[in-house]
């Protein structure tokens, strides 16, 4: 089961002819993740196919608008489109005030229960695990609280190897899960068949880092150490590094620097000032430190 993440919008402050504010829709082993929700984004979602009924968890890095304004109206259009099952709502401490202020203000009656997750910890902190998924907080440095997010799966079964159990007719279907767990299988006359023969290795593990917004900040190297692929806000170049400490943001330069001091594997920039016209300005300079960094393109699909 591959892990694929959609870049519905990643630009930064205003919307734009052509891009969105910060929003992201993550797929992870059949789960989605929807990763900020700047305004727009249930028209980005309706661009991409995406199947609103499958976003059971969104996850809001901070309450700047063009993070989280989209929130009310994704949340309206999930009543008008029937759900009835409860959505986990992840943020900082406030979300729950901002979204049930305008719920009650504008009567907005929901058919489903809202279940707030608010964050206020100044340390990284598991927020969601499954059998198959967990997913941690990056503190990040933002002019207000703000929290990046670490998705990872869990290490997966091991394969099955079909032509080698075939060998042995004691080996039932309900054996199967012992096998892809790991486990020597024994033989009515004792004789133990080793779990590497009758299985194969599973695909390793991916892991994907969104870090938006934030100053340059070392100590969340090693809470993404070797992660996939890594998200990282560049809203300026060098030359404006005065402007980024100032305004609570990185230059890409300095995202780049992150990505080779965590050694991930690639390394994506995103939320651009939009003073800039030509993007490939941020690889250029990114490039220079960590080649394989890339632009985000809109409703793009990245297989992690």
């Amino acid at each position: 089961m591959s892990t694929y993440l959609t870049i519905l919008g990643f630009n930064s402050a205003i919307p734009t002819v052509n891009t969105s504010p910060t929003s992201q829709l993550l797929e992870m082993e059949e789960r989605c993740f929807l990763i900020d929700c700047g305004e727009g984004t249930q028209v980005q979602l309706r661009k991409a196919k995406a199947r609103f009924s499958k976003i059971n968890h969104i996850f809001i890095s901070h309450l700047h608008g063009d993070h989280c304004f989209g929130l009310p109206g994704l949340i309206a259009s999930f009543r008008l489109l029937g759900r009835d099952i409860p959505l986990h709502v992840y943020g900082p401490k406030g979300i729950k005030k901002m979204l049930e202020t305008i719920f009650t203000i504008t009567e907005t009656h929901r058919g489903f229960e809202i279940i707030y997750h608010e964050l206020d910890k100044d340390y990284s902190e598991k927020i969601y695990e499954d059998n198959r998924v967990e997913v941690y907080t990056i503190p990040l440095d933002h002019r207000i609280y703000c929290n990046g997010y670490l998705f990872k799966e869990k290490t997966k079964d091991r394969h099955l190897n079909m032509q080698e159990i075939s060998k042995y007719k004691e080996i039932e279907t309900c054996d199967y899960h012992n096998l892809k767990a790991g486990k020597d299988f024994e033989l009515s006359d004792g004789y133990i068949l080793k779990n590497e023969i009758l299985t194969t290795e599973p695909a390793p593990p991916v892991s994907y880092a969104f870090c938006s917004d934030t100053r340059y900040l070392e100590s969340v190297i090693p809470i993404i150490k070797n992660v996939t692929v890594l998200y990282h806000e560049s809203t300026f170049l060098h030359d404006l590094k005065e402007m980024a400490d100032y305004t609570g943001h990185t230059t890409a330069l300095e995202a780049a620097r992150i990505a080779r001091q965590a050694e991930v594997e690639k390394l994506i920039l995103g939320h651009f000032s939009n003073r800039y016209g030509d993007l490939t300005v941020f690889t250029d300079e990114a490039r220079t430190v960590f080649p394989n960094t890339f632009l985000p393109k809109a409703l793009e699909v990245v297989k992690i």
